[in-house]
């Protein structure tokens, strides 16, 4: 009798335990940071770390769980698809931000991202603010915030550019701002409000970016110290607008006419971008109610940088320093603020880069450039040569051919022959790997790692009907500077770093992706995952 009494106790008592436990707690932050770096490749973490202070990248490494292995799971890798897939948890496919510019057959027109015809500037007299995010198709985690607090949440972007400040705040955003390069202020649009809030206007009286140009840019520390980066005075590297030599110091002071569009190419524009970031956060009382805010933050200038005068420029080190600089003030202020622990901060990047072609040649690794401009004109004459046909080819952009099809029907030719005249063409070129039929992507004779990618990025309403992928080390570009876009490491290969609130320090080389992002955020702020959401959640970031 006494030993079945045991075996029910045993049974029973597992089930009473249970029930006797209090629910576990959520502990949702006051406010969600997401921190983009535009074009800051995964290595940066770790290449510059020994000139780093203790507060900025290494803070959060060492505070903070690190996903080392982080990809991107599609091409094209650009900024603007970069942006929505860490939102929305999804891809160009889907999401429909194909590029940063596609090609709209239905209206015969090639189309930005971001453009909206139907809004007007708010903060200048420019047009660069009739943009907002009615392109996006499907909702992002700062617009599921919004909706599960019924609108009380507080989302607001910023970024110099308008695609790195409209695409992360969504749909819902009480606010985006981006920089107007033509008067060297933040503007926003009609979408959004019809005047500049107050405190707005008197962050651009206060123009920072004219002061900021009055002073050149020499290296933080002395050059010497700069071991990570090849030589100063490059060929193969770009000139800010107005300069006519890449090398220290950079006479800012000198440049007139393009000021304010230089400026983006400076450090000192990232400065500008958090001290933004802090006076939204101060002024519309961001982390300060009772439901949980959000402010994205995407640093431009490190692409404009970057594209310019490559990964291993001296400029590329200095900015990051710099950048380190400016991440750990922002956290300090953070800290005094919203409190240590009760904010959550992701760090991460849009794309990555590749090297200088023309320092990959000058150290005997592969590489090269061709002309998008030059591939188009030459297909061009192909086709014409062939068939007769003199406005196929609308554009060749983001690897992909876009086709006119109604001029081959009007011509009575066969589409199947022209488009098989064009893959033979693509192949032909000694910087191209692979060409294809986009609608047949899951039948061509391509690895199935890039063919995945090229799936999900492929959208049939704005993506070319014809695309290619070309040999690492090959971009187009001129013979200076460097750009990205591939499916290759150098520019799918992120950082991810998770800071703050129930974050336990650790790190993970387990392959994540980009995807991932926006339903971990969802899963620790205990909300519904954005609507066009293929990512899973990093149950490491979550433990």
């Amino acid at each position: 009798m006494i030993k079945k009494s045991l075996i029910l106790m045993a049974l029973f008592l597992p089930v009473n335990f249970l029930l006797a436990q209090p629910a576990a707690k959520i502990t949702k932050p006051k406010l969600v940071v997401g921190l983009v770096v535009d074009q800051m490749r995964w290595d940066y973490l770790y290449r510059y770390s020994a000139l780093y202070g203790p507060n900025g990248f290494k803070r959060l490494i060492k505070d903070g769980f690190s996903c080392d292995n982080t990809l991107i799971p599609y091409v094209p890798t650009y900024t603007a698809p970069g942006h929505t897939c860490i939102y929305t948890g999804s891809i160009p496919s889907i999401n429909g931000i194909v590029g940063n510019d596609w090609y709209d057959a239905s209206i015969q027109k090639n189309m930005y991202c971001t453009e909206d015809s139907s809004v007007s500037t708010v903060g200048s007299s420019s047009v660069l603010g009739k943009m907002s995010p009615q392109n996006l198709l499907v909702t992002t985690v700062t617009d599921e915030l919004r909706l599960s607090s019924n609108f009380k949440s507080k989302v607001i972007g910023i970024s110099l550019k308008d695609r790195g400040a409209i695409l992360p705040a969504g749909h819902a955003a009480n606010a985006a701002y981006w920089f107007d390069d033509t008067n060297g202020s933040w503007i926003t649009s009609s979408y959004y409000t019809d005047k500049l809030p107050v405190w707005v206007a008197d962050q651009n009286a206060k123009r920072f970016p004219e002061e900021a140009m009055k002073k050149d840019w020499n290296t933080l520390l002395p050059i010497e110290k700069y071991t990570q980066s090849t030589g100063d005075n490059k060929l193969y590297e770009g000139n800010i607008p107005e300069e006519t030599s890449p090398t220290f110091p950079h006479r800012l002071s000198q440049i007139n006419k393009a000021k304010f569009s230089a400026f983006k190419f400076t450090p000192f524009a990232s400065t500008y971008t958090f001290d933004m970031a802090k006076e939204a956060i101060k002024n519309e009382k961001l982390g300060a109610g009772n439901f949980t805010d959000m402010i994205t933050v995407s640093i431009s200038s490190t692409d404009y940088m970057g594209h310019t005068f490559g990964p291993n420029s001296i400029e590329a080190e200095d900015t990051y320093l710099r950048l380190d600089k400016d991440i750990a003030d922002f956290l300090v202020y953070l800290d005094n603020k919203i409190g240590k622990g009760k904010y959550l901060l992701f760090l991460t990047a849009d794309h990555g880069a590749e090297h200088v072609p023309g320092f990959l040649k000058e150290n005997k690794l592969p590489a090269g450039n061709y002309s998008s401009a030059s591939l188009s004109e030459n297909l061009t004459k192909r086709i014409g040569n062939v068939f007769g046909l003199k406005n196929t080819i609308v554009k060749v952009q983001n690897s992909q051919v876009y086709i006119n099809y109604n001029e081959i029907k009007n011509a009575g030719k066969n589409a199947s022959d022209v488009e098989e005249e064009i893959i033979h063409f693509l192949n032909e070129q000694p910087f191209i790997d692979y060409a294809f039929r986009s609608k047949n992507i899951s039948t061509a004779s391509i690895p199935s790692p890039i063919k995945q990618m090229l799936i999900n990025g492929y959208n049939s309403k704005r993506s070319g009907q014809i695309g290619y992928v070309t040999k690492s080390g090959y971009i187009s570009m001129g013979n200076t500077g460097t750009t990205h876009g591939a499916w290759n490491p150098y520019d799918a290969h992120i950082p991810l770093v998770w800071f703050g609130t129930d974050i336990k320090p650790g790190k993970t080389n387990r392959e994540t992706y980009m995807t991932d992002i926006a339903p971990t955020i969802s899963a620790l702020l205990n909300i519904q995952m954005p609507s066009g959401n293929v990512g899973k959640v990093i149950q490491e970031v979550v433990r």
